[in-house]
């Protein structure tokens, strides 16, 4: 059975069409109008234990509200969510108890406090076993690198340090499923790296099921196996990340270093991105020639010593998604 359940999810809000100056405010004030706006219009998925879930998509997708949805802080028009058997806007306390989440900026750590005092309330709260609490604790110190942390005020951590941190009080008290909101945004490369290991490290070993989302689509490269996408509050591709690769990524990208050359270099199944004297970069369609017709062809303008190939990478092959270039 699946850990999460949601069918026929439909989230509509009503917005206020505010009139402007003077008389539209008294308008608004007296006799407001409003209009429906669907963020979620009837999506259907399921997600099995232990999954590394990419939800993504543009922004206004319906990422965040599928996600307050699950943690329970919103509640669906119509359809139904069920997240560990539980329906999460009717019994928050109890689904609260499995999840652990991270909302970009918004912080579960007390500002004036030490982190390890935070920590010793997160235990509380969750009435996290003495054994467990510092068997977690020793871990995740070593892994996210907190030693030095734990005695700060949080008001004292730079964004990296606090980022840390948070990670490891969402992981606290082994929760079931996590969800994670931007956790990465605004980070250096090594704190990025070290909190993705720390994720793919948690699931493998507790079998945390994860739901991602993120504008760094490098988090997803690194450390999820699927991929939900949302386009205007609708999936548009639920399913294997590799899979989404080699199904929408048609294009290879070619550098070539090449010498002799005896004029410009033009070229009928390949688009040419960048060519100088002794370098030529190039693009093409791997699904409509291959890169030996390519390279016949060149060799009619230049000689060439070497050559280093490329797929599309995830963020390459969504823009072109979002340009309308496929169809999912």
């Amino acid at each position: 059975m699946a850990i999460i359940e949601v069918k026929d999810l439909v989230k509509t809000y009503k917005i206020m069409e505010k009139k402007e100056g003077l008389i539209g405010y008294f308008k608004n004030l007296i006799k407001p109008k409003y209009r429906e706006f669907d963020a979620i219009k009837g999506i259907n998925f399921s997600i099995e234990e232990g999954e590394l879930v990419g939800y993504i998509g543009e922004n206004g997708a319906g990422k965040s509200t599928t996600i307050k949805i699950l943690t329970g802080l919103l509640t669906p028009t119509s359809g139904s969510v069920s997240v560990n058997g539980i329906i999460p806007n009717k019994n928050r306390i109890e689904n609260n108890k499995n999840i652990g989440a991270v909302f970009g900026q918004k912080t579960q750590l007390w500002w004036d406090l030490p982190v390890i005092e935070s920590f010793s309330l997160i235990k509380k709260m969750y009435k996290i076993p003495e054994n467990e609490y510092r068997k977690n604790l020793k871990r995740f110190t070593e892994i996210l690198d907190l030693g030095e942390l734990l005695e700060k005020q949080v008001k004292n951590l730079s964004l990296g340090q606090k980022m840390r941190c948070e990670i490891a009080a969402t992981f606290l008290h082994n929760p079931k499923i996590v969800y994670l909101d931007e956790p990465t945004i605004g980070l250096d490369v090594f704190v990025k790296e070290n909190i993705r290991k720390f994720i793919k490290d948690i699931n493998k070993e507790k079998k945390t099921t994860v739901i991602l989302t993120t504008h760094d689509l490098r988090d997803i490269e690194d450390v999820c196996n699927r991929i939900i996408l949302l386009d205007k509050g609708q999936i548009i591709y639920d399913g294997d990340k590799q899979k989404f690769k080699d199904s929408y990524g048609k294009y290879v990208i070619a550098e070539l270093i090449i010498k002799d050359k005896k004029k410009d270099i033009v070229l009928n199944d390949a688009e040419i991105l960048e060519q100088f004297e002794n370098k030529l970069k190039i693009k093409f369609r791997h699904d409509e020639t291959t890169i030996v017709k390519i390279m016949d062809e060149i060799s009619k303008f230049c000689n060439i010593e070497d050559i280093h190939m490329k797929e599309e990478e995830l963020e390459d092959i969504l823009k072109e998604i979002y340009k309308g270039a496929h169809k999912c």
